[in-house]
């Protein structure tokens, strides 16, 4: 049976670690690091990530700025908002939580964050400044895949690494995280030619591609390290009930690979502490502290 990594117990002990980074900050800057979230709208699941963020933030001992505005913001006010806390010195981190209401230009918004502010790693700056090894800001998913991975193989240098998703928040920015770590990589999606086949060659797969269960055990190289994305909510057994699920088929995978994320309990608790991590490195850098 494969081991368990325990995305759980690792977030725990870095929130700790940023928590303690957070009080050395405030002692030298004599502020707290500032992180400001901006919520449009009422959508259910982005009022309950606003929550955890505020709440993971408090926690650490940061400053959280909450703006809570009404879906029918126009798209000029909440551009003239980002250009505020752009401005404002006791902010270092703006997230602004996705999605957006309709109408509104997603990529417009993002694009305004100041990319030194953007520990969401979501601007076109972030994303340019990882791939040509420049100091920015790397999004919190595939952040803490990378520290899943490090935590329990050490040196990447020279494993082969597949990852199946090519989106701009997971897909992409992994690849280039685990070049930079001189890994070989293949990005593979939807298109790929014999997926099986291709992921069958990894030592290291990162399952990012949002399809319940898809990768099977039997698509898995024996002894590889498997870090999975995906949350798919599922029926349950129980009638009107559900579960989560990962985009791997944990059952079989368990039985051939040497190391596996578990859903719930993976990858989903280091995005928010990555988030942190990333304002408090945010904070720092503005100081002069890095």
């Amino acid at each position: 049976m494969a081991d368990i990594i325990d995305g759980k117990a690792f977030a725990a002990d870095l929130r700790g670690k940023v928590a303690k980074g957070v009080a050395e900050f405030s002692a030298q800057a004599g502020r707290k690091p500032g992180l400001a979230v901006v919520l449009v709208g009422e959508d259910p699941a982005s009022q309950v990530y606003v929550r955890n963020k505020h709440k993971a933030t408090v926690g650490a001992g940061m400053e959280s700025f909450e703006h809570r505005l009404p879906a029918e913001t126009s798209q000029e006010d909440l551009l003239a908002l980002v250009e505020k806390l752009n401005a404002d010195p006791a902010v270092d981190g703006i997230l602004v939580q996705l999605p957006l209401p309709k109408g509104m230009d997603e990529n417009a918004v993002i694009q305004a964050i100041d990319p030194d502010k953007d520990v969401d790693g979501f601007t076109t700056a972030s994303a340019g400044r990882l791939m040509t090894g420049l100091p920015g800001f790397v999004a919190c998913t595939p952040l803490g895949c990378l520290m899943l991975l490090k935590d329990r193989l050490g040196d990447l240098s020279g494993k082969t690494a597949v990852i199946i998703g090519r989106s701009n928040i997971v897909g992409k920015p992994m690849a280039q995280l685990l070049l930079r770590e001189s890994c070989t990589v293949t990005v593979a999606h939807s298109r790929t030619t014999d997926l099986p086949e291709v992921v069958r060659g990894a030592d290291i797969v990162v399952a990012a591609v949002g399809r319940p269960e898809m990768v099977k055990g039997d698509w898995l190289k024996p002894g590889a390290t498997v870090i999975d994305v995906g949350i798919n909510r599922v029926p349950a057994a129980e009638d009107g009930k559900t579960r989560l699920v990962g985009d791997v088929d944990f059952a079989s995978a368990s039985e051939t690979v040497g190391a596996i994320t578990p859903v719930p309990g993976g990858v989903g608790p280091m995005t928010i502490a990555c988030l942190l991590y990333n304002t408090l490195e945010a904070a720092r850098r503005r100081e002069g502290l890095a």
